[in-house]
């Protein structure tokens, strides 16, 4: 069972390696293709909101006061608010909906 973990640690230092050093040296020119530079601005995105909705449901005493957060964050966001004020109304919004739900 121990090597396994060696073993596994080692892949993920190797993939993540090639993820960061295949680009740099694959491609040495200027990307001119507008899918694949919008395809590459937008990742960083998805990639945090893959890695973020499934603990905006699960880290909350009840779902519905995360999924509440959300769509008042997103709302939030859409009207132009920064990160810091989406992060405090969310933030408020969850504490007021733990208080009212959960008692």
């Amino acid at each position: 069972m121990e090597k396994n973990i060696y073993l596994y640690l080692l892949v993920m230092a190797a993939v993540t390696y090639a993820i960061r050093v295949l680009p740099m040296t694959l491609i040495r020119r200027q990307i001119k293709s507008r899918f694949i530079q919008s395809f590459l601005y937008y990742v960083p995105y998805v990639t945090l909101a893959v890695m973020t909705f499934p603990a905006i449901m699960e880290a909350t005493q009840s779902p519905l006061a995360g999924a509440l957060a959300l769509i008042v964050g997103v709302a939030a966001a859409w009207c132009g608010a920064g990160l810091l004020p989406v992060s405090v109304i969310c933030c408020v919004v969850v504490l007021a909906a733990e208080f009212i739900l959960v008692r």
